[in-house]
């Protein structure tokens, strides 16, 4: 654990101790009366208020959306259903920013919906609801759909025989079993929409603002870090107590798996009614997912002159405004370089404290477990700003090095490899290691002979996940990134920020690159992945 407790110490504790101390202690005396006086704030309390509310609309219209497929994903059997399932989980993966542009293509200014009917939802909170559902869909189906899979469907059709109608049977008998499931599902897509920032940043403008929008307004703006401290506070508050409850879910959850039969459940549709529920669910799958990436797509090469390959073109030169110190394209090859580094870095420090947490849990253990997961939660914009304030001296004056952004990538990163690789590593058999050091085996030899061959698997999937979040990182990215050295999310903001075609069409070609990048990526992910793993999001 020594490791990864440095390494969170340094580079994820201190950078937000430091915010806080120096908003709230300007002069060298706490000033906590600042906490209720921004919370008073009218303009505060507007940003809170429709924080949680988009929050609950986003969770809520995203079960209801998605729900549906889980099902299906669980119980049908049709062709071309494990490409279906990749599909649906590319934009998890994506970065909020591509995520925001897509939707831009779609309801935005001279998008789709404005070409064909004048009807702009950029402006609207609608397009933030959709996108976040487009964005946590693939939550809903990995997790529900999972356990899902797993409920022996035989417990219902008893219900059915005893004469309990087919609603009765579902609620009675399968609605129990899927509630810690449906809960931790909706617990995980009320984090992501609490703490929305790309999305919200690009199509709510400065119409809508959630606290990650404000905190990064309060900062980099207008450079009120008191103001900035107290959100930070009150984000931190709320993402602690909505991860205590998510690890309550996740406790009832695996004693809801240990009930269930582990026979394949998935069969073809029978009847109308289960044929429309699947051309139901293909069709919002169309609509919902498909569509915003394929107008993506075709806004990259729609030209003014028609289409052609004009704006990829662009990407290899400088233009005249000065947005870029280097030609964008440039952005790709220092993606890869930062993702590279930040995926070893994540694989490094995750795979430590994976092997950390198999050993005998105790309060230590668990409380630094419960650590692991609080960079998903806390302000990226916050981390990311508090990287600039404290590692710009010596030992650590790391402000002008390029090992700055993959640094706080890894942050991002390291959960999703504790997450994918502590379930094969719990289930190593203890006894084998024994047997090997009997042997004379020495623990590096135990390790390689014995862990190694069992988890490379699940190691190789925990580092394709670190480096598809890495290479779409933005919070804190935005801050730290050199003007000269941009990430491709980092250059798709900027082109977005300044008007004009070109750069509309540049911005368009770039999240098109990063798509296609992320959703090789998963793909990758996807051939790895056993049957054990698959249900496990």
């Amino acid at each position: 654990m020594a490791l990864p407790v440095a390494f969170f110490g340094v580079f994820f504790a201190w950078p937000v101790v430091s915010i806080v101390d120096r908003g709230l202690r300007p002069d060298g005396a706490w000033r906590f009366g600042r906490i209720g006086e921004t919370l008073s704030r009218p303009d505060i309390l507007d940003v809170l208020g429709f924080t949680v509310w988009q929050a609950l609309a986003s969770t809520g219209l995203t079960l209801l959306v998605a729900l549906p497929g889980a099902y299906v994903f669980a119980r049908f059997d049709f062709p071309g259903k494990g490409v279906l399932r990749a599909v649906v989980t590319v934009p998890f993966v994506l970065p909020t920013v591509l995520v925001g542009t897509a939707f831009l293509a779609l309801v935005g200014r001279n998008g789709l919906t404005d070409e064909l009917w004048g009807l702009r939802l950029d402006t609207s909170v609608w397009a933030i609801l959709l996108a976040h559902v487009f964005f946590n869909y693939a939550v809903v189906v990995r997790t529900v759909g999972g356990l899902w899979s797993q409920l022996d469907p035989r417990q219902e059709e008893a219900a059915r025989v005893l004469g309990a109608s087919r609603w009765r049977a579902w609620r009675t008998v399968t609605l129990p079993a899927l509630a810690p499931s449906v809960a931790a599902a909706a617990l995980m897509v009320f984090l992501f929409t609490f703490t929305s920032f790309g999305v919200v940043q690009i199509l709510g403008g400065d119409a809508y603002s959630t606290l990650e929008a404000e905190i990064y307004r309060q900062t980099a703006r207008l450079l009120d870090l008191s103001t900035a401290a107290v959100l930070t506070l009150v984000q931190f508050a709320a993402v602690g107590a909505i991860l205590g409850v998510h690890a309550w879910t996740v406790r009832r959850r695996e004693t809801a798996l240990r009930l269930v039969a582990p026979e394949r459940t998935a069969r073809r549709p029978r009847g109308a009614g289960q044929w429309a529920l699947l051309a139901g669910v293909l069709l919002s799958v169309a609509l919902l997912i498909l569509l915003p990436l394929g107008v993506l797509v075709e806004r990259s090469f729609a030209g003014p002159h028609g289409y052609g390959l004009g704006y990829y073109r662009a990407l290899g030169s400088l233009d005249e405004s000065g947005t870029f110190l280097v030609p964008p394209l440039e952005a790709i090859g220092n993606s890869l370089r930062y993702a590279v580094a930040a995926t070893a870095i994540a694989v490094l420090i995750g795979g430590l404290a994976a092997a950390a947490l198999t050993r005998r849990a105790g309060r230590l253990v668990r409380g630094f477990d419960a650590l692991l997961m609080l960079p998903l939660g806390v302000s990226a914009v916050t981390v990311g700003f508090g990287f600039l304030i404290t590692l710009d001296e010596p030992p650590l004056d790391l402000r002008t090095s390029w090992i700055l952004v993959p640094l706080a990538q890894a942050l991002v990163g390291v959960p999703f490899v504790v997450r994918t690789m502590l379930p094969v590593l719990r289930a190593v058999d203890e006894r084998l290691r024994e047997a090997a050091a009997v042997l004379g085996a020495s623990p590096w030899r135990a390790w390689r002979e014995v862990d190694l061959p069992m988890v490379r698997r699940a190691l190789l999937i925990a580092a394709g996940f670190a480096f598809a979040v890495s290479l779409g990182e933005f919070g804190a990215t935005v801050f730290i990134a050199r003007p000269d050295s941009p990430t491709l999310p980092v250059a798709v903001a900027r082109l977005l920020g300044r008007p004009g075609e070109l750069n509309y069409g540049q911005a368009m070609a770039l999240s098109t690159i990063l798509m296609v990048v992320c959703a090789v990526s998963l793909l990758l992910l996807e051939r790895l992945r056993t049957d054990r793993t698959s249900g496990e999001f």
